[in-house]
């Protein structure tokens, strides 16, 4: 039987903290890029038929760039998770309402994706960055 010592444990922890941040950060930067090159003018519209000004469109940039770079960094890791999360739900409730309760082509939950955008930043949120970040093991910045 194979023993593990307490390093090794933290090791292990520490590298699938890694891993989570890095997949959500780049998987979110996808969709951010998608919007500085194509701009926010669809959900600017979205907010405005929603009563909102178009104006918090732009924010998208902080919940699908600036968050996603400081969640793939370590800084402000913490902080820049529940920011996804806050973004996920608004695009959630904005764009995805009526998909809430459907079902893909595939049989799984039609919103998925957002689901794991959404679960994956509420766990960095609690687990926070680990040793592998700007932060470092003292988690000053995370």
């Amino acid at each position: 039987m194979e023993t593990t010592t307490p390093l090794s444990v933290h090791q292990r922890e520490d590298q699938g903290k890694l891993l989570l941040r890095v997949i959500l950060a780049l998987m979110l930067l996808f969709h951010g890029v998608s919007k500085l090159i194509g701009g926010v003018g669809f959900i600017s519209g979205m907010l405005e038929k929603a009563g909102l000004p178009g104006a918090f469109g732009y924010l998208v940039y902080v919940g699908e760039v600036i968050a996603p770079l400081m969640i793939l960094f370590g800084v402000y890791t913490r902080l820049a998770a529940l920011v996804v999360a806050i973004n996920m739900v608004v695009a959630l409730l904005l764009v995805h309402t009526g998909e809430f309760f459907s079902l893909n082509q595939t049989g799984g939950w039609a919103l998925e994706l957002q689901g794991m955008y959404l679960g994956g930043a509420l766990a960095v949120a609690l687990l926070g960055a680990g040793r592998y970040s700007v932060g470092g093991a003292a988690g000053r910045w995370n």
